[in-house]
């Protein structure tokens, strides 16, 4: 009998607990999971369910006849032609030598792939809901539009998720390319 009030009580005092860390997480409202990334000296986010592979930056990006400038040019990426953007040129940012840390992440977003250029890829990152605010009170010189949310997590760093869809109009990108 004694081992079954033992039993009972660990139960007892496992249970608040247990419950006490899910209303926790359930108060944090839904998780947005981003791959985090630098331009220059600031963050940015994309949800990590559109990035496909994270790839070092090729010596050498074929450069397409009267692109604009944003578009570096196109990559063969085992068999596959990318178009590559440069992040920093699309959002207004002046832009910076490329180290040995910058990256292209390949994302696919309407079944279009392509590829962004960035300095450098920081961590995959849970947010939560309670963490966003809306980008609207946002005072940069870069165009707000392209920004869903301003995260800030809880190490005092803020981060810019973006909106990949409306950074890059696809489809009208996709239209150029046929004409």
């Amino acid at each position: 009998m004694a081992e079954q009030v033992k039993t009972e009580n660990v139960e007892v005092v496992n249970n608040p607990q247990q419950d006490l860390k899910d209303i926790d997480v359930e108060s944090l409202g839904e998780e947005h999971i981003n791959l985090v990334f630098t331009l220059g000296r600031e963050n940015f986010g994309v949800d990590v369910n559109i990035v496909r592979e994270i790839v070092r930056v090729p010596s050498f990006i074929t450069r397409v006849p009267n692109a604009p400038m944003y578009i570096r040019g196109v990559i063969n990426l085992r068999g596959t032609i990318v178009p590559v953007f440069d992040m920093q040129l699309k959002i207004g940012m002046a832009t910076t030598p490329l180290t040995d840390e910058a990256r292209i992440i390949v994302l696919s977003v309407n079944d279009v792939t392509f590829g962004i250029i960035v300095n450098a890829v920081r961590e995959v990152r849970t947010i939560y809901d309670t963490q966003l605010e809306p980008a609207t009170k946002l005072s940069s010189a870069m165009d707000r539009r392209y920004v869903l949310w301003v995260a800030k997590p809880t190490d005092d760093r803020l981060i810019l998720l973006l909106d990949i869809s409306s950074l890059f109009d696809l489809d009208q990108i996709l239209q150029e390319e046929n004409e």
